[in-house]
């Protein structure tokens, strides 16, 4: 029904303007309490040999919603409803900002794909807080993408992370720090091995001076060289970070089947969907292999299918997450995955 009635109405639509309408008619859909009951027991899978423990958390099944979907907190409760077994919250910047202009997001419905410039558009960490002290759907596990204001300077870059850490320490099951989007002016830089040494060593020493540290995870870009791979690698591992999520989205346009002329009228900003899929993947095999298995890696990136997320998996990643092959492939994505997860020998592989 999603692909055949839903999807084609809101691909008429602008796509930022069908993903706030998309999420604001679930949102009002499952407010009523036998239809959220409906929804809830229809997409969800529960079974014993999905749930995966990793980092001190119990993940009901392997299959998260990425971040970038809800910026701000507000729609958690709703999308957990979809099989979810955890969710990230972000990227929150210290500050609010309205992000880049618009339009910043892009649909290539011939390559399954988005590009965004979206830049950190949220309302600032102390709102994201207010809406997660509200109670949260019961096994959910929140995740807390945090990123720095784009007026804020590279050498004082750390003080946002920190903010932010610090404002939702009490209300997130993890943290990740993100470095990789390509729509904040030299974010990446911070990707550096000094630099993301430095970051991420005061975050873990801050994380080490509270009763229960949390989970501090990493995003990388999928336009790593392989040198800056093993760099990632060194400084995992320096600082005891948990791991790694593979990847962010990619300023390349390589082998797209859109119209040139139209790629190049978008302008800047990170794809994602199918075209990064085999980069993904790639990495992940990269860093599992190289750092022998030692590395928990969360796969991310281009999954559309069950076999995408299988591929992931098999590659070296723990869990995985969704966000353009959702828009693409309608809710039951979830569901088909854990599906196609209890058929396949993976299941028993949890870490």
């Amino acid at each position: 029904m999603y692909k055949s009635l839903i999807k084609p109405f809101f691909f008429l639509l602008p796509p930022e303007k069908a993903h706030h309408l998309t999420i604001a008619l679930l949102k009002f859909t499952l407010a009523i309490p036998v239809i959220g009951t409906v929804f809830k027991n229809f997409y969800t899978i529960k079974d014993e040999r999905l749930k995966r423990n990793l980092f001190g958390l119990t993940f009901e099944n392997p299959v998260g919603l990425a971040a970038g979907f809800d910026k701000e907190g507000k729609y958690y409760r709703a999308m957990s409803s979809l099989g979810f077994s955890f969710i990230e919250i972000g990227t929150v910047t210290p500050k609010g900002q309205a992000g880049n202009p618009r339009p910043r997001l892009f649909r290539l419905p011939k390559d399954k794909a988005l590009i965004n410039r979206m830049g950190f558009n949220n309302e600032g960490m102390e709102a994201l807080a207010k809406r997660l002290e509200q109670k949260r759907p019961k096994h959910l596990i929140i995740g807390g993408n945090i990123g720095k204001n784009k007026a804020t300077k590279n050498d004082k870059a750390t003080e946002d992370y920190v903010l932010c850490f610090e404002k939702l320490f009490p209300l997130v099951d993890y943290f990740v720090v993100n470095v990789s989007s390509p729509n904040t002016p030299n974010l990446r830089k911070l990707q550096e091995k000094e630099p993301l040494t430095q970051l991420l060593s005061t975050l873990q020493n801050l994380n080490h001076t509270k009763d229960k540290p949390k989970p501090i995870l990493l995003k990388i870009a999928p336009d790593l060289t392989d040198a800056q791979l093993d760099d990632i690698i060194d400084i995992a591992n320096d600082t005891k970070i948990a791991g790694i999520i593979a990847t962010n989205t990619t300023i390349s346009r390589a082998h797209l089947q859109e119209r040139p002329d139209r790629i190049e009228a978008i302008g800047n900003g990170g794809l994602s969907g199918k075209p990064v899929r085999q980069r993904s993947t790639e990495v992940i095999r990269y860093l599992h292999t190289k750092s022998k298995g030692k590395l928990t890696i969360i796969g991310v990136g281009g999954i559309a299918s069950p076999q995408d997320a299988i591929e992931k998996i098999e590659a070296g990643a723990t869990l995985v997450q969704v966000y353009t092959g959702l828009i693409y492939e309608g809710p039951s994505l979830i569901k088909r995955i854990n599906k196609a997860l209890l058929n396949h020998p993976i299941t028993s592989q949890s870490k």
